[in-house]
């Protein structure tokens, strides 16, 4: 990745099978080639905040993170995935080059702490309760308990009961904080009003969302993706199509 090259994250919101792993790493291995960039692999090992006791959930943190490993190895992508107990944080940060804290977790202190301690890379996502300047609070835990290196994610913000919205001003305030600031396309595009015992959304307005987000100057991007999103086990409606991904990078590229 050249040094002008924005960071990239992308993979399915959960892990479901072995196959759906290597459909998509082996997808973002032929982008890397053709394009020079470094993108990070991204799935769960668990959504433990899903809308419903009855969704599914991942395969859990041993076989989940031996899934990731086997990635690794077999493709040579950096790691990312997100944990929601501190207790997750040591064994995540043996596998895996970023932990990401999720959204709703974000001032969870001992979490913070825990994922600093393993010198992995600490990616906070933005709560969708808080501003980019409040995100100052959640990095210097992470900074103060030893993290090396810390990004932060933008993701939306709740309006009403039913959707989010993102205020794009939040991309430039916490790039005063932090070198890093990650737009999540995806996520940000959720309508989480729970219909159905889900959280819905519309992906139409992924490549809009990254492109307005370059324009505030952020310096990477998240992407969950999957070979068929409506089918998906998680995030469904948001989810990029995997064939799609590699265009919307050259745009980023090249706009």
């Amino acid at each position: 990745m050249t040094a002008t090259q924005p960071t990239f994250i992308a993979g399915p919101c959960v892990i479901e099978s072995a196959e759906l792993l290597d459909t998509v790493a082996k997808c973002l291995v032929g982008i890397n080639q053709r394009h020079g960039t470094d993108i990070i692999f991204k799935a769960s090992f668990d959504k433990a905040n899903r809308t419903s006791l009855h969704s599914f959930r991942g395969p859990g943190l041993e076989r989940g993170l031996q899934m990731l490993a086997d990635v690794k190895s077999r493709y040579g992508l950096r790691l990312l995935t997100d944990i929601h107990e501190a207790w997750q944080a040591q064994e995540a940060g043996a596998v895996c080059d970023v932990l990401q804290i999720p959204a709703f977790l974000c001032r969870q202190t001992d979490l913070l702490v825990a994922a600093a301690r393993t010198g992995r890379t600490v990616n906070i996502k933005k709560a969708q309760f808080l501003s980019g300047r409040d995100m100052r609070y959640p990095v210097e835990k992470a900074l103060e308990s030893g993290a090396r290196e810390v990004w932060l994610t933008e993701r939306g913000n709740m309006m009403g009961y039913g959707t989010l919205v993102v205020d794009f001003r939040n991309i430039s305030d916490m790039l005063d904080i932090v070198p890093t600031v990650i737009m999540d396309c995806t996520h940000s595009v959720q309508r989480p009003d729970a219909k159905d015992g889900k959280t819905g959304g519309d992906r139409r307005f992924v490549p809009s969302m990254a492109l307005a987000a370059k324009a505030f100057g952020a310096t990477g991007y998240f992407f969950e993706v999957h070979p068929t999103p409506d089918q998906g086990l998680s995030d469904a409606a948001n989810m990029l199509e995997l064939d799609k991904l590699e265009g919307l990078i050259e745009k980023i590229i090249s706009t």
